[in-house]
């Protein structure tokens, strides 16, 4: 699956060994023989959606963010809140890794690999911000039609609900 792979070295390219810390849409592959882990109505829709267009996707409590996200290379200094154990810990990511982060801190470790406590989206979240990664393979019609079933996938779950999207694509 070209999608996948191109993931698989995009984390080397940044130092993550894949094998260990999977891209979130191959660790959700990994785990369908099983079925896919039930979150929440909305966090399962975007799961599935990430799995039928094999495609990262994050979603995020917007409520809960401080500034604008942002992709950027970590410093090493920032904090990011997990869990480990059952407990609630503060990790640093490594210097150079890949993250998305607000004013505040990591919201996701290696792009797209594991999602902070702080905004992640939860039954009382009631308004959110979905984060579709692409990589070459899969291009803007890819992104454009797994952007256009999470619209329709959300608005069967909650009729009311308003969307907009932005394509954000690559600078420099």
């Amino acid at each position: 699956m070209p999608h996948p792979a191109a993931w698989r070295e995009a984390y080397r390219a940044f130092g993550a060994k894949p094998q260990r810390t999977r891209p979130s849409v191959e660790a959700l592959l990994r785990r369908l023989d099983g079925g896919l882990p039930r979150v929440d109505r909305v966090t399962d829709v975007y799961n599935a959606i990430s799995i039928g267009h094999l495609l990262p996707i994050g979603g995020e409590d917007l409520d809960r963010y401080a500034g604008p996200a942002a992709l950027v290379r970590a410093d090493g200094s920032e904090e990011f809140d997990t869990t480990a154990g059952g407990e609630s810990v503060v990790e640093h990511p490594e210097v150079g890794e890949v993250v998305w982060r607000d004013d505040t801190g990591v919201t996701c470790r290696r792009w797209n690999w594991r999602q902070g406590v702080r905004t992640r989206i939860t039954p009382a979240t009631t308004r959110a911000v979905f984060v579709l990664d692409g990589l070459d393979p899969l291009g803007a019609d890819g992104l454009t039609a797994a952007a256009e079933a999470l619209e329709a996938d959300l608005h069967a779950l909650h009729p009311g609900v308003v969307t907009a999207r932005r394509l954000i694509g690559p600078t420099g």
